[in-house]
């Protein structure tokens, strides 16, 4: 794994098409062309993000990487520089627990190339490589059919499901997870 630090942000580690460092202040706006989006967060959020809630996802995920020294990263395509998407690991609660989870969120024009499974696949090698940790996770909402076929090609199985409240909505989500032994 390789850590680097750049003007655009620290890289965290490259794949074959893609850079995965992260984020900076000023990638509002590719955040923006993702989380403003109605249909890319109907799948997972049930509606889009006003620009200020995204201004808040951005510092939470900044203040994350202070306190944690992860959270979701930009995805960037080697080929063009630009951020298409973000993935990475955040600490969240399932059944009163933290546990470590692999998340995804693409801009649509660049979905069905295998950039959330190449990306997701390489946060969970950090996981179990840089973290050490024995156990990641993909929490999915039932509905999210695209989504949960990149958490089967991250190696993942449903080892859960419970209803969540988020944004004052009931719904469904099932707990993929993998063990290290697993890669």
């Amino acid at each position: 794994m390789m850590i680097q630090n750049t003007e655009c942000g620290i890289i965290i580690t490259e794949t074959d098409r893609l850079i995965i460092r992260e984020m900076v202040p000023s990638d509002l706006d590719s955040l923006c062309k993702i989380m403003c989006d109605e249909e890319v967060m109907k799948a997972a959020y049930e509606s889009a993000f006003s620009v200020e809630e995204v201004q808040g996802w951005l510092n939470r995920h900044l203040k994350r990487y202070e306190d944690y020294g992860f959270g979701l990263w930009a995805i960037v395509l080697k080929e063009t520089g630009k951020m298409i998407g973000q993935c990475g690991l955040t600490l969240q609660s399932w059944n009163n627990e933290q546990i470590l989870e692999i998340g995804y969120l693409f801009q649509k024009s660049y979905w069905h190339n295998g950039y959330a499974t190449e990306a997701a696949i390489a946060c969970k090698k950090y996981a179990f490589t840089v973290l050490n940790a024995s156990s990641v996770y993909s929490i999915i909402r039932d509905t999210h059919i695209a989504s949960q076929k990149v958490a089967i090609r991250n190696g993942m199985r449903v080892i859960d499901k419970a209803t969540k409240n988020f944004r004052h909505i009931e719904m469904n989500f099932s707990l993929y997870g993998v063990d290290n032994t697993k890669i």
